[in-house]
Parts: structure tokens; sequence; C-alpha cells
């Protein structure tokens, strides 16, 4: 765990008392959200104040601000604990929470800059403008990139940074100047022009921070443009592989497991043959018929069950289950399984990731193993949707047309994931992808997609196909 997770993890110790008496006082996480916004709105409108009344050497107005910000900032913590905490998270309220806050910094640097302007301090507005600019471009690259599949966290100035650095500098300038004074100046020898004065204390760090959040979205912006590469490189080699051997058997599959990929932190892990396969086909190859899903009955055989033949999946091993086991994805051309648990930690389930995604390699040790960093973000990793009373949506994160649901059975108490085939609820056990030879690696010859469960009602084994 990061030094900056862990730091965070604590804070939530300190206010999750308060966040617990907010949610009491019947706070919902959208009105924190903009509690923090008109609390930025009011340390604007003090820097404004500070310029139209204020001289150029009261730095008072500076010192009031910067307590102001840090305590705005603390909104930014507490509406997301409300919404944990109080299970009221939704996607509007993600949503509204990266608008406001958009705003909140746009409204804080725009007192900022209207006071250095104001004071004639050109040199340090023109840096708060390159603040500003950078503070947006951060927010922006980590959206972009997201929407493109993209994680893209990391970098030293994300918005806490940015806070805390320019509350404190500006609350440590205005006591400063209580007993420096606020003319406080040290000129450069042999000239009137000033090294450094009282208003530097908040300036200095605010350019500082100015100059690290445009590197931050760069950086951002550099470790994208690394991942889409190694993603497309990834794409690339297998493909001119299967132009220049034909079909892939099984066994030709399994050698080429030992394939490499580079994620976004530079970590080199294996990606197998046949997952690139899959995240071909859930990417850009299955398109299911506009309306409702296509099933058996809509495939030459009407009113009647799937049709009964040899294949591979009747061959495949059925995964061991435990307490925590959901339901199992296989898919030819191997009986490499991706199962899916109930991500209990210390008896709890955890609510950020509530679904365990791994493998159970067969063709290997028959051994558990992580997913690595491209499965999980471009083929089996599962999107959950927290949707309150203990319910979860969940989508494939490369292919999202078929919603499941992860909630607790009034029957036996235990959560299933719950899915609708043949138009009937019915609990999920297997996903099964049906690939047959004949295909090319940009267009392969998919036949049908396979959804397997447990009718709630009548307790009647349900199949329904996906048609490609």
């Amino acid at each position: 765990m990061s030094t900056r997770k862990k730091l965070q993890l604590g804070i939530y110790k300190v206010i999750n008392p308060v966040v617990k008496l907010l949610i009491k006082a019947g706070l919902t996480p959208n009105m924190v959200t903009t509690i923090g916004l008109l609390l930025n709105i009011g340390v604007a409108i003090i820097f404004i104040c500070g310029a139209e009344e204020g001289r150029r050497g009261d730095l008072s107005y500076v010192g009031w601000a910067g307590a102001l910000i840090l305590f705005a900032g603390l909104f930014d913590m507490l509406d997301g604990q409300v919404a944990r905490l109080g299970n009221m998270s939704s996607q509007f309220g993600a949503l509204y929470d990266s608008v406001l806050d958009r705003y909140s910094e746009l409204v804080l640097f725009l007192g900022i800059c209207y006071y250095l302007v104001s004071h004639h301090y050109f040199l340090s507005s023109l840096f708060a403008f390159i603040g500003l600019i950078g503070s947006m471009m951060v927010s922006y690259t980590r959206a972009r990139a997201e929407g493109l599949g993209i994680e893209c966290k990391d970098g030293l100035m994300q918005r806490p940074e940015r806070v805390i650095i320019i509350g404190v500098s500006a609350l440590a300038c205005g006591i400063a100047s209580k007993w420096m004074g606020g003319d406080y100046k040290i000129s450069w020898p042999g000239s009137t022009f000033p090294v450094f004065e009282t208003i530097s204390i908040f300036t200095i760090p605010l350019t500082i921070m100015a100059f690290l959040a445009n590197f931050t979205a760069i950086g951002r912006l550099r470790d994208a443009k690394k991942t889409l590469e190694a993603r497309a490189a990834s794409l690339a080699g297998p493909a001119n592989a299967t132009a220049s051997t034909g079909p892939v058997s099984a066994n030709q599959t399994t050698g080429s497991n030992q394939a490499t990929g580079s994620t976004a932190s530079s970590k080199h892990s294996s990606l197998p043959g046949t997952t690139l396969v899959l995240v071909l086909f859930m990417l850009s190859a299955i398109t299911v018929l506009p309306g409702v899903a296509q099933s058996a009955a809509r495939s030459g055989n009407p009113g009647g069950p799937v049709p009964t033949e040899k294949r591979a999946v009747d061959t495949f091993p059925i995964p061991p289950s435990n307490k925590n086991s959901l339901f199992y994805l296989q898919r030819t051309p191997n009986t490499n399984t991706v199962i899916c648990e109930l991500n209990i930690k210390d008896g709890v389930l955890d609510k950020e990731e509530p679904v365990h995604v791994l493998w159970i390699r067969y063709t290997e040790q028959k051994q558990r193993a992580e997913l690595n960093w491209i499965q999980k973000h471009f083929a089996y990793g599962l999107k959950e949707t927290y949707l309150g009373n203990g319910k979860y949506e969940l989508r494939f994160v490369s292919y999202k047309k078929v919603p499941m649901y992860l909630m607790k059975s009034p029957v036996d108490n235990k959560m299933h994931v719950y899915v609708n085939i043949n138009g009937r609820q019915s609990i999920l056990s297997r996903v099964y992808i049906h690939i047959d030879p004949g295909g090319t690696f940009w267009s392969p010859n998919v036949k049908y997609l396979e959804l397997k469960g447990t009718d709630v009602v009548s307790g009647q084994e349900q199949v329904e196909r996906l048609k490609v």
C-alpha cells in the first residue's frame, strides 16, 4: 500500500465520526459536495474583498482565505465517505462530485488571480494562471484516459495535494505577515527588484505547484501513450502470427501463453494468447442484434431447448466451488477458466470491489492465478456499480450490453449473481464463448455467447445463446 493511501486511510479514521454525524443529520453526499462549492465561493469572495478593500501589504485576507481553503478541502473527503458509509453511492453522485470539484477549483483560482492582479503581483498572477491550467489538465487527462479504458491516477499534484499546498501556504502567509510585516522585502543587490517579500510565502509554493501540476498532466499523458502502445503491440504480435500460421490449435494457444504485455506502471506480466482472442471478441466482434438478445429459439429452434451437440465446453472441467463462488467463464480454444468469487476481506464484502476475478490455469498446474492488468481492464474484469440496499450492477469491462446483478437471495440468504436468461430471472452459473476455427485475429469466427443459470422461480436450468 502506498504512503499516500496509508495517509488517506488514517485521515478517514479521524473524520469517520464526523461523517456518521452528518449522515444522522440527514446530509446526502451531493449536499456535502454543494457545501464544499459554496465554501470555495466564499474563498473567492475573501480574495476579491482583499483586492478591493485591503492595501497591498495587508495579507490578513490571504490568511483567512487559506484557513477557509483547508476547511473547504475537508468536504472533498467528506462527500465520498458519506456516500460509502451511508450506502448512498450513485453514478450521478460521482459525476456531480467531479463537476463541482472543477467549479470549486476554477472559482478558487479566480479569487487568487483577481487578488494578485489587483495588487500588481503580475509575475505571481502569471504563475497562478499556469497553475489553473495545470490543475484543469491533471483532471482532464485522467478523465480522458479513463474514457479509453486506462487507469490514470499517478502524479504528485492531484487535487488533495493542490488544496493542501494552496491552503497551507496562504494561511502561513497571513500568519507571518503579523510578525514580519506585510511589506517585508529582500531586494536583489544593487537593484530594487524583490527577491523575496512576505507574499512570497504564498506565491512561491503556488508557483511550484503550477509547474508540478503541469508535469503531472504531461506525465499522465506519457504513461497513457505507453499503455496504448503496449496494448497495440500485444494485439499486433498475435495478429501477425495468426496471419502467417493459419488457425491456432488448442496446443499452439497454450504455448503462446508466454507472450508478455506491458501495463501502465511498466510492470510486465504474461498475457495468454487465448486472452487476446477474447479481448478482440468482446471489444469489437460480438454484436447482439438490436432490441432483445437472440436466443436459441430465434436461431432455428423456436420454442425448444438449446440443440444438443458435441461441444468443447462439454469436456471442460467444472471448477471447484467454495462458499464465495459466484460463476465462471470458459471459452474455446482451451480449458483455462475465469472464476468470479465474492471478495471478502476481514469477514466483510469489499464494497469498492465486491467481486474477485481470477484464473484457474488448467493447461499448466491447475493453479489459481490473478488476472494481469490488461486482462482485468480490457477483457475479463468487471465494472461494479453499487445500487443501494446491498445490490450491485455488474458488467464486463469489455462488453457492457449484458447487465448482471449481485444481491442477496431471500431464499438462502446468500449472495448470487442474477441475469435475465430467456426472459426469466436466473442465478448465473456459467458464461461460455464458442469460437470456431477459420476466422482471423481481427475477425474471429465467434459462433455464440452462452449464458447458463437456474430459474429462481421454477428451479429449472436455463440456457440462452446470444447470436453473433
